[in-house]
């Protein structure tokens, strides 16, 4: 057994995503092995994060500045017909390095549970209020004219992405204009792959390819 303050340590880092008590392990005894002045360093990062950071109110992306809205959503050069839903923010930024998308975006925080066990959280309900209303997000008033939906193309994205599209589908249905667009990326992508591992090229071909 290791001592408590290792332990206590091993067990935080094991909640972080795709870290298992192994890899949090090593972490720790890398701790103990370098400067007490950087370790204080490493502590007013993360003090600073969770005190300079915000999460944007319209499409969840964390950023630092003023206001309650991102880059992205504050930037009125922005295409404000088209609406991309990512499943996390590492997507949403390789998606911005192929600079052939210039809409908004939308991130919705995980995919939909293959296991029934499993409850889905993702944020469909903040999605649709955002589609029926961006106004209200003080965004642009108008509507979105096409809603792409970029989840990863792995098994839990596909699922995402077939109960995306029943959710929206009705949701949308009553908003005035002409009808609204649901597409999905090309298939430059490689199946069970993940948008933030794929090169920039694919990825902009994914995007032009969309359908």
């Amino acid at each position: 057994m290791y001592p408590k303050s290792i332990q206590k340590l091993i067990d935080q880092f094991s909640k972080f995503p795709t870290v298992g008590p192994r890899t949090a392990a090593r972490f720790v005894f890398y701790l103990l092995t370098i400067p007490k002045e950087e370790i204080s360093e490493l502590i007013e990062l993360i003090k600073n994060l969770s005190q300079d950071v915000k999460i944007c109110s319209f499409c969840f992306k964390s950023f630092e500045g003023e206001g309650n809205l991102c880059e992205i959503c504050s930037d009125a050069q922005r295409d404000k017909i088209k609406l991309c839903i990512v499943e996390k923010e590492t997507d949403l930024e390789s998606l911005e390095k192929t600079k052939k998308y210039n809409g908004f975006y939308f991130i919705l925080g995980g995919t939909i549970p293959i296991l029934k066990k499993e409850k889905a959280e993702i944020r469909i309900s903040e999605l649709i209020d955002r589609i029926k209303n961006p106004v209200k997000f003080y965004v642009f008033n108008g509507s979105f004219r096409e809603i792409i939906i970029a989840t990863n193309p792995t098994t839990e994205g596909e699922a995402t992405a077939l109960y995306l599209e029943r959710k929206l589908k009705p949701a949308i249905s009553d908003i005035p204009g002409e009808p609204i667009k649901i597409t999905k990326l090309g298939r430059g992508l490689p199946i069970g792959g993940e948008l933030e591992y794929a090169d920039e090229e694919t990825l902009g071909s994914a995007l032009e390819g969309r359908k």
